[in-house]
């Protein structure tokens, strides 16, 4: 068991895409266990007890949990290749703000874009836009948030492009017309293999938010 990886997660999640696009750009190998959120395994609820959600790393038979905590894990353990947070102190401090931000505005809107309509969608519509174009300017005319190298703010964001498919339809806009740079950046992450290989087709991601809003009584 010298290095035994077993990832626990949910195909369509875009927080475990996060964990697998960077144990691909470490070229980690690990056993990929999906999960059935309805119908929670053993291993999950044992592993992560507290909030029993994926994605769980278990790395030598000790779990870690919560994406963004996951990452940084990653980033210090496998540490020969691809660094992901820079290695300035306040450099990294940036790089954790904006993964935050992104996970509280940018993620917080964008559910709140499928699961309203009327008015509440509106409001979420353009509180997502705005948050995609704070994080547009935070870019500027760098190749990746990292700079010239894919990063963890990359890493965070890129995961959700899958996603950006699902939002439009549901709330009738368009991410490349009202965020073109943006969407420069998404096309080029798209061009790194270990962001193709892991991004699932987002008509796919569509067909499963159906699901899930059905499930969840929403029309």
């Amino acid at each position: 068991m010298a290095n035994e990886v077993i990832l626990l997660d949910v195909w369509a999640s875009s927080f475990g895409m996060r964990v697998r696009i960077a144990l691909a750009e470490k070229g980690v190998e690990y056993e990929y266990k999906e999960q059935d959120l309805q119908d929670k395994s053993p291993l999950l609820i044992k592993s992560n007890p507290i909030h029993k959600k994926i994605p769980v790393l278990i790395h030598n038979g000790k779990p870690i949990c919560e994406s963004l905590i996951i990452v940084q894990y990653i980033d210090e353990v496998w540490n020969e290749k691809s660094p992901l947070l820079p290695k300035d102190p306040h450099q990294r401090a940036n790089a954790r703000f904006w993964a935050d931000f992104v996970d509280k505005k940018v993620l917080d809107y964008s559910a709140k874009i499928w699961k309203n309509k009327g008015e509440a969608q509106e409001e979420a519509k353009n509180g997502f836009i705005e948050s995609l174009k704070v994080l547009e300017e935070e870019l500027g005319e760098k190749l990746y948030f990292g700079g010239d190298t894919f990063g963890f703010l990359d890493v965070v964001l890129i995961s959700s492009s899958c996603w950006f498919y699902s939002y439009e339809t549901c709330g009738n806009f368009s991410i490349e017309t009202e965020c073109p740079k943006l969407m420069g950046w998404v096309k080029r992450c798209m061009e790194k293999e270990s962001v193709s290989k892991t991004l699932p087709d987002p008509h796919k991601v569509y067909e499963f938010l159906g699901v899930v809003k059905k499930r969840l009584g929403i029309e």
